[in-house]
C-alpha cells in the first residue's frame, strides 16, 4: 500500500456564502493530491503524457463529514491500496487543522494509449515505482 500526504490552504474563492469550502472543489483537492502523490515517488502527469498514456478519471466519489473552512490548512492523505493494472485507484483523507477527518473520497482513473484511445497497462516506469509498495 502506498501512503502520501499534501497540504492545501483553503483559498476565498474555492468557499461559499456560508464560508465553507463549495463541493466542487473537493474534486480538485484529490487532484492536487493524486499529482503530488506520484511526484513524490518521481513521477510526473507530464512524463506519463510524453510517453503517450493519459489517465482520464471514471469515478469520483465524495462523503462530507464536517465542513472545511476559509484559511484553514487542509491535510489530504492519498492511499493507492491496490496495484494498479489497467485502472488505479485512490483513496482520500482530508483533515482539517485540528486533525479533525472532515471528508473521505476516491477516484478511479484508467490508464490510456492517446494514439489509440483504448485502454492500456500501466506504464511500465510507473510499475518499477509502485511495486515495491504491493510486493
Amino acid at each position: 500500500m502506498f501512503e502520501q500526504t499534501t497540504q492545501v490552504r483553503v483559498r476565498y474563492a474555492e468557499t461559499d456564502q456560508m464560508g465553507y469550502v463549495y463541493y466542487g472543489n473537493y474534486a480538485t483537492y484529490f487532484e492536487v493530491a493524486r499529482v503530488e502523490s506520484l511526484r513524490s515517488l518521481g513521477l510526473s502527469y507530464k512524463e506519463l503524457e510524453d510517453q503517450g498514456v493519459m489517465m482520464p478519471v471514471l469515478e469520483n466519489k465524495s462523503k462530507y463529514l464536517a465542513p472545511a473552512k476559509y484559511d484553514e490548512l487542509l491535510t489530504i492523505k492519498t492511499t493507492i491500496k491496490k496495484k494498479p493494472a489497467v485502472r488505479i485507484q485512490f483513496d482520500y483523507e482530508i483533515y482539517n487543522e485540528s486533525d479533525k477527518l472532515i471528508h473521505i473520497g476516491e477516484t478511479v482513473l484508467v490508464f490510456v494509449d492517446m494514439k489509440t484511445g483504448m485502454p492500456c497497462l500501466q506504464p511500465e516506469m510507473m510499475a518499477k515505482l509502485l511495486n515495491p509498495f504491493f510486493d
